[in-house]
């Protein structure tokens, strides 16, 4: 039986039209959320300067070709490298989130928010001096925390209901889909642009998430998000180009991205874009660890100092139960050999040992010397995890959103000490009090890892000025953070 296919051109999809049209006509003015801006741009600068003390992270870094310089491009902060937009936002994002310790969203899909940031400052950077070399005003740091604000809207909404890891996607592809959107914002494309930059986004290959869990749990973890950031900057300048979009990218029958990759489903939505999500993100302050288990690592610290007035040691262990939320059981319950940091920083037995061994827990602390340490996977296999279903419930309350954890601890001697809750982690909206007083001293300490005493003073003289920072040329403020 012959039938003809349609080549009517439908109307652009929904999802694509109201993300363009927030981008676009959206007014922030909650004072929280640019406030919250303000503290999660001097952190994720931060996890990027702690991340250039890696090899690992900065043998990644630099231009494609090697002695590369860009006039007028985009500058890698903590380093000397000046690139093509497109390559800096590949540089940014990676070292942002190399050491898995910048801010977190957690929902049907989690991620990470400020991975954006990779795509948004390049961008910014570049448009800017490139404004200054033609006589034109610059891009002020205001633009930039503007974009986050909306990024961080963007991927967080979108993950609210819709969980892509449940058929196998990374949660990267919403950072390529924010980037892409508020990229294009600053590079001045038209509504209809916007959303062909976005049907090029959602119509691109996808990770996998194979690199995240076990039996292949890989470094790639720790710059997909600088590939996706670096991508959505690529994708928004052939946009500007003219070229077409697609506008039934999400719908199309058989072919669209909801057939293809989504089961079938379209996108749920539990409210409209505004300034929720950055006003409610989650800081990553004391410990580098996968946000599900930020609270184990939290009680695990707290044991540790119990033990340590009773006289005793984490050798005096029987076995620990840990009671927890089903992501944390889907995601780092895992046992038998790690064999990297990205394996072990994903391993919630792991990030509850070392501090019950060494009471901290840093970066360092996932590399082969210490991982090395028999008494971390001896106190590994005395570990148990199980779902409290109440926990996974306040998961996902949207009034709550708590990430709980609760440890409790036997002793080789039959004692039973108290189980430990902690509900929210110190990152968390309900402890911001408490929270960024310490967050700014993480900015400093990681200041402190990249730049000499002058320029680390002037650097934080303008960062914690709020009034005098939005008013300053990016460029002038990336500048300030060459070395």
């Amino acid at each position: 039986m012959a039938s003809y296919i349609s080549n009517e051109r439908p109307q652009p999809d929904e999802v694509l039209v109201r993300i363009a049209d927030y981008v676009l006509n959206y007014q922030i003015e909650s004072p929280l959320a640019w406030q919250t801006a303000h503290y999660c741009l001097l952190d994720t600068l931060g996890c990027g300067f702690e991340a250039l003390s890696y090899p690992a992270c900065t043998k990644l870094l630099g231009p494609i070709v090697q002695g590369t310089i860009v006039p007028n491009g985009a500058k890698v902060p903590g380093t000397q490298f000046q690139l093509d937009p497109v390559q800096a936002a590949f540089n940014i994002g990676a070292m942002i989130r190399w050491l898995d310790f910048n801010d977190t969203w957690l929902a049907a899909e989690w991620g990470h928010p400020s991975d954006n940031l990779g795509g948004i400052l390049a961008t910014a950077d570049w448009l800017s001096r490139t404004a200054v070399a033609n006589g034109k005003a610059p891009v002020r740091v205001k633009d930039v925390l503007d974009a986050m604000i909306r990024a961080h809207e963007i991927q967080g909404v979108l993950a609210l209901e819709n969980a892509f890891n449940r058929v196998g996607l990374d949660h990267v592809i919403l950072v390529k889909i924010a980037s892409t959107a508020v990229v294009s914002k600053l590079l001045g494309l038209s509504r209809e642009e916007i959303i062909n930059a976005l049907s090029l986004a959602f119509v691109d290959g996808h990770p996998l998430r194979t690199y995240r869990h076990a039996p292949n749990t890989g470094s790639r973890k720790s710059w997909a998000a600088g590939d996706a950031t670096s991508r959505a900057v690529r994708l928004a300048l052939i946009a500007k180009t003219g070229e077409m979009g697609y506008p039934s990218v999400l719908t199309a029958k058989t072919w669209g991205f909801y057939e293809v990759l989504f089961r079938g489903n379209s996108f749920k939505f539990q409210r409209d874009f505004g300034s929720y999500v950055m006003e409610n993100v989650l800081f990553k302050i004391s410990f580098p660890a996968e946000f599900h288990a930020q609270t184990a690592v939290e009680a695990a610290m707290i044991i540790y100092h119990r033990l340590k007035e009773m006289g005793k040691s984490s050798q005096h262990i029987r076995r620990i139960a840990i009671r927890t939320h089903e992501a944390a059981i889907r995601i780092i319950d895992k046992k038998g050999p790690l064999y990297n940091p990205a394996d072990r920083d994903h391993c919630i037995q792991y990030m509850v040992a070392v501090p019950l061994i060494f009471g901290r827990l840093t970066a360092a602390d996932y590399e082969d010397d210490v991982a090395a340490d028999p008494r971390i996977d001896a106190l590994r296999e005395k570990i148990t995890c199980r779902e409290d279903p109440q926990f996974t419930k306040d998961y996902h309350d949207p009034d709550k959103r708590s990430i709980a954890n609760a440890l409790t601890v036997e002793l080789d001697d039959g004692t039973v000490l108290d189980e430990v809750v902690v509900e929210y982690p110190i990152g968390h909206r309900r402890r911001r009090q408490e929270g960024i007083p310490i967050l700014i001293e993480k900015f400093k300490t990681n200041l402190a890892r990249r730049f000499p005493e002058k320029q680390r003073q002037q650097i934080l003289q303008l960062a914690l000025d709020y009034d005098k920072l939005i008013a300053t040329p990016v460029h002038e403020f990336v500048d300030m953070m060459v070395i």
